[in-house]
């Protein structure tokens, strides 16, 4: 049998959440781990967000849909011309 869940706040380094506090000035203990957890969250798909953009990049895609572009401009110009 698994040993009883301690409460979070037990285990949380208290001068790391009391720095964090400081500098996000949140009130509570509360606020504090929730914006960190928020904060984390978000960080991390920005990471995966242009982990995948690099990769499409490493692919050619953009050259790709900047050359269509181009042709397409040249396109509208030539049938104004």
């Amino acid at each position: 049998m698994a040993p009883p869940r301690k409460p979070v706040s037990e285990t949380v380094d208290d001068e790391a959440l009391a720095e964090a506090m400081r500098l996000m000035g949140a009130t509570t203990k509360k606020e504090t781990v929730n914006a960190a957890l928020r904060d984390y969250v978000a960080r991390i798909k920005r990471l995966e967000a242009a982990e995948k953009l690099a990769a499409r990049g490493s692919r050619g895609e953009f050259e790709k849909a900047a050359a269509a572009r181009d042709a397409e401009k040249r396109a509208r110009r030539e049938a104004f011309e």
